[in-house]
């Protein structure tokens, strides 16, 4: 029986979700258990959630059938004094997704990242642009939604997409 999610826009009340998701991202790998806490005090990724959701923020969770959240998609600006693992230029939203591990290859991040790439190239965003860690999985999935390496170094590879 295939999985059963449905997508729906992100609001404000959804910011300690995508707090959790950007847990889920950092330790995608299995095994990894950085604590939450470690994790969201660290600036370079709660720059992700802190003060969620910004006039710029666009976002997306997947619900289950008892619209229990179960992912998220999100893209914020980040200014060139604070950039995001996957910073290009000024201008350029940074996409941050996590998935529930249970959740994982059932269609829910491509059902997110493709949302987001619809809504950011609704507000007329020219690119979208992640970081990912080399050897995460999720790799394949960007790629084949259009994202190309554009930098790499340190295990981590800044992806950009092209929306026009």
């Amino acid at each position: 029986m295939p999985a059963r999610f449905r997508i729906r826009p992100a609001v404000q009340a959804d910011g300690a979700f995508l707090a959790d998701m950007v847990v889920e991202a950092v330790n995608w790998r299995a095994g990894a258990a950085r604590p939450r806490h470690q994790i969201l005090d660290d600036l370079r990724h709660g720059r992700y959630v802190t003060g969620w959701m910004r006039p710029s923020d666009v976002g997306a969770v997947a619900v289950d059938e008892q619209d229990q959240p179960i992912g998220a998609a999100w893209y914020r600006m980040l200014p060139r004094t604070e950039p995001g693992f996957g910073y290009v230029g000024t201008g350029v939203p940074e996409l941050i997704i996590g998935v529930r591990p249970i959740w994982r290859a059932h269609g829910v991040g491509r059902a997110l990242l493709q949302w987001l790439v619809a809504a950011a190239r609704a507000e007329g965003h020219s690119r979208l642009c992640l970081s990912v860690e080399r050897d995460n999985f999720a790799r394949t999935l960007y790629r084949s939604e259009g994202f190309v390496v554009t930098e790499a170094g340190n295990g981590r590879d800044t992806m950009v997409a092209r929306l026009n």
